[in-house]
């Protein structure tokens, strides 16, 4: 069973419609993505709060890191780069920061607001690997520009 996209981008949309709180819109999303499909083991965002620091923001699942900066890890790497990390085996990636052990995939967007600048990272990690796709990538990217780029 693969994920109806669709379903979740209208779901989310009506959610979210007026909403201009990134807190607020962040874990309506969290929780709408998380519970969305059974690979999804942990959900949420990291914000950029200074230049060169994520710190975590709304999220599903268990505890996360507290902070992240920018040079390290998958979420850094989005941060950084701006690019979608898609990660198929955590242990391969250079630098990858384990918050938690079961973790064996993950995939990582940049968020962007309106101006284009990267306000935060969507992470989802998965206890299986390889987990993640370029549909994935692609729709969940979708997802966020019509959520914070609006």
């Amino acid at each position: 069973m693969s994920l109806d996209y669709p379903s979740l981008a209208r779901t989310i949309a009506a959610l979210t419609h007026g909403e201009t709180d990134e807190v607020a819109l962040m874990a309506t999303l969290a929780c709408e993505i998380h519970h969305a499909d059974d690979r999804f083991d942990w959900t949420g965002f990291y914000r950029v709060t200074e230049p060169g620091l994520l710190k975590i923001g709304p999220y599903q699942g268990g505890h996360g890191c507290l902070q992240i900066p920018f040079d390290k890890g998958v979420c850094g790497a989005a941060a950084r780069t701006g690019e979608i990390q898609l990660v198929p085996d955590v242990d391969a990636f250079p630098g990858h920061i384990a918050c938690a052990s079961s973790t064996r995939s993950e995939i990582v967007l940049p968020v962007r607001n309106k101006a284009g600048d990267v306000i935060a990272v969507l992470d989802i990690d998965s206890d299986q690997p390889d987990a993640f796709t370029e549909e994935d990538a692609k729709e969940l990217a979708g997802i966020l520009a019509s959520v914070f780029s609006r």
